[in-house]
């Protein structure tokens, strides 16, 4: 069982955010009622992981929900989802977050050059040997998917993690589908859009200067975000949130969460406010009729159609 909002840690924790102020968001995090953190092994090379396991060791093991994740390049040679590679970082990644075990053991992609069947026997292993609880994926392809739900004596599955925001709908059409006739849930990354929607980028205007867009290191994958025309609907959807009586953040997480299948909202967060005004999203009751009026502009927005 995870909190509808969970804290995640790329780009911020470890790296982009002071260490004091990452303490604070994890406090503030779990006194807003978020048990569930998601880290990766490549955030920062290590440094995320590092990070969660100094500042998560004085709290009790079973009050928290720990998420990581491998794939991405550690090394030259350190890559990918083989038995070798799955089996190695494992462990670093136990080393780095002080802990026994994973709560939740994901792959952070599809690794074309490894057999799938050789990816599952490693990470079935994982859990058979207690160092792993549970087992996902973020960002495969649902025919990916389907695959290694196939496979005969593997674990199975229990997490997808995808990016979904009501400005990226795309896992609606595959994924979400296939995972809830299967059993699994969406750990959804970007909720906000990387802070787009948040409201606080205003069309035609340089970004705040402590902003993730104005960032060369968190700023890179924004471009499609940052239009005007997409950045005037944001705004008009402000317009709707204030009808639901929420803030724009608020109202989107909540939008997220409406999905049946989506157990839980990654947030980032480098003040702990955000932390508390994201969290409040959690349980939020919003009219669909408002869901559907900020469907249609950002839509028209995105040269979606009405």
């Amino acid at each position: 069982m995870v909190s509808e909002i969970s804290l995640g840690s790329w780009l911020t924790y470890g790296v982009g955010v002071e260490a004091d102020k990452a303490r604070a968001c994890l406090q503030a995090s779990f006194a807003a009622g978020i048990n569930f953190i998601d880290t990766a092994n490549i955030y920062g090379r290590g440094a995320a992981e590092t990070f969660l396991g100094d500042a998560l060791a004085p709290r009790p093991r079973d009050s928290y929900v720990l998420a990581t994740k491998l794939y991405f390049p550690m090394t030259d040679s350190d890559r990918g989802l083989s038995k070798a590679q799955v089996e190695k970082q494992l462990d670093a990644s136990l080393k780095r977050l002080q802990t026994d075990y994973i709560d939740l053991y994901q792959c952070h992609r599809y690794d074309e050059n490894t057999p799938l069947e050789e990816t599952m026997a490693a990470l079935s292993d994982a859990v058979r040997s207690g160092k792993v609880r549970y087992i996902g994926f973020s960002e495969w392809p649902a025919d990916r998917i389907a695959e290694a739900l196939a496979l005969f004596g593997m674990e199975k599955f229990v997490s997808s993690q995808p990016q979904y925001s009501l400005l990226w709908r795309g896992p609606e059409d595959k994924v979400i589908p296939l995972c809830a006739a299967n059993g699994i849930s969406q750990i959804v990354w970007s909720p906000l859009a990387q802070g787009v929607l948040t409201g606080k980028y205003a069309p035609e205007t340089q970004p705040p200067k402590d902003s993730r867009a104005a960032s060369q290191e968190m700023g890179g994958f924004m471009d499609r975000l940052m239009q005007a025309r997409v950045l005037k609907a944001v705004q008009d959807v402000r317009q709707v949130a204030q009808e639901a009586g929420l803030s724009l953040a608020q109202f989107s997480l909540a939008w997220v969460l409406r999905e049946p299948n989506v157990a839980s909202a990654i947030i980032g967060a480098s003040r702990p406010e955000q932390v508390d005004e994201n969290a409040a999203a959690s349980g939020a009751v919003v009219d669909p009729v408002l869901f559907a009026k900020a469907e249609k502009i950002l839509a028209t927005a995105l040269g979606e159609g009405a």
